[in-house]
């Protein structure tokens, strides 16, 4: 998961943190020496160049080669997943470039292998991608948007995912708010946090059995605008890293934003886009707010799990704070407002 909840933009920026990290996190093996080895192993002659990117899950570089393009490495958080949901997320970047969309897929050896692993570490290798976060106040970039996302799900909808999550409300709801109640709510707080999730919860539940049924495809997961490199007029889609299981408007409401006008207006223009390769079944847009108050619940708990992972207090220094709580019951609160009023609409 990205540190961006609802999908707004962000810059492609460099972390800020130390190649050190802290000695009681296994992220503190890697090293320069320990990454630029790991290269040396797969035959790569690097140049000892080394930039830490943006990633808080995992740990992202770009590395230097000798009389070539850089590239992009990818360690994976150990114990996160494991080989197979790995490498069917990597199959499923695959299918995709084969109907030739714009994912950034991982880089394959001449063994035919994409997943590798050293000293312990899983990682992966990508090709290195210019651009910048896509202008979501324009409606023709939506458009565009959205002829990808239904061509990206057309293929997602072919076969399910048999190892990678499904997004559901016990996982991502009811486990989340329960790990941050026992463990980062303060005193104060917890009583009001703890009757508040209920309350959302029983409705999200009400929410999600009044939808029908739903379809699960094979989807992004984590489709916000940081994940969508924006270049000479196209787009490329980035780390699917959390792709899963999930409801078709689980990629299309985090591109959503502004006012409620403004949001049916964007809606419009991607859906017009996406049905002219996948049909979108509008009864999923009773799912956008109870899927949006999912993912804030499950974002808590997130940098909750990861609070021992020195990037995180760095990165996230208000977090563990009595202020922090108290916007984010009030945030829960206008949420929990917000399933009580009317659908978005397609135009």
């Amino acid at each position: 998961m990205s540190n961006n909840i609802n999908g707004n933009i962000q810059d492609i920026c460099i972390q800020k943190t130390s190649f050190k990290g802290s000695s009681s996190h296994p992220f503190h093996q890697l090293t320069p020496d320990f990454i630029l080895n790991a290269l040396d192993e797969l035959g790569y002659i690097t140049d000892s160049r080394l930039l830490p990117l943006n990633s808080y899950e995992n740990r992202v570089y770009q590395i230097g080669i000798q009389d070539s393009s850089p590239i992009i490495g990818k360690f994976y958080r150990p114990d996160r997943w494991n080989k197979k949901q790995i490498l069917e997320e990597h199959q499923f970047c695959f299918e995709l470039v084969e109907q030739e969309l714009p994912i950034v897929a991982p880089l394959i050896s001449e063994g035919g292998e994409s997943l590798f692993q050293y000293k312990g570490f899983h990682f992966a290798l990508f090709p290195r991608k210019g651009g910048y976060g896509p202008e979501l106040d324009n409606l023709d970039n939506l458009y565009l948007l959205g002829k990808l996302l239904g061509r990206i799900h057309a293929v997602g909808a072919i076969r399910p995912f048999s190892y990678r999550n499904t997004l559901n409300s016990n996982t991502f709801g009811y486990e989340s708010s329960k790990f941050v109640s026992e463990n980062f709510i303060p005193t104060e707080l917890k009583l009001s946090y703890d009757s508040l999730v209920k309350d959302l919860m029983k409705t999200i539940d009400e929410v999600v059995s009044n939808a029908g049924d739903i379809q699960n495809i094979r989807v992004h997961g984590d489709c916000h605008s940081g994940n969508i490199l924006w270049r000479d007029d196209n787009a490329h889609f980035v780390d699917l890293d959390d792709a899963m299981m999930a409801p078709a408007i689980q990629d299309i409401w985090m591109l959503l934003s502004g006012n409620r006008d403004r949001q049916n207006a964007q809606l419009s223009e991607i859906i017009d886009g996406y049905n002219e390769f996948f049909d979108f079944h509008p009864r999923e847009l009773k799912l956008i707010d109870a899927l949006r108050t999912l993912r804030i619940i499950n974002y808590t708990a997130w940098i909750a799990k990861r609070w021992n992972d020195p990037a995180f207090p760095m990165a996230f220094p208000w977090f563990n704070t009595i202020r922090f709580w108290s916007e984010h019951i009030l945030q829960l609160r206008e949420q929990f407002a917000a399933l009580g009023e009317p659908n978005l609409k397609i135009f």
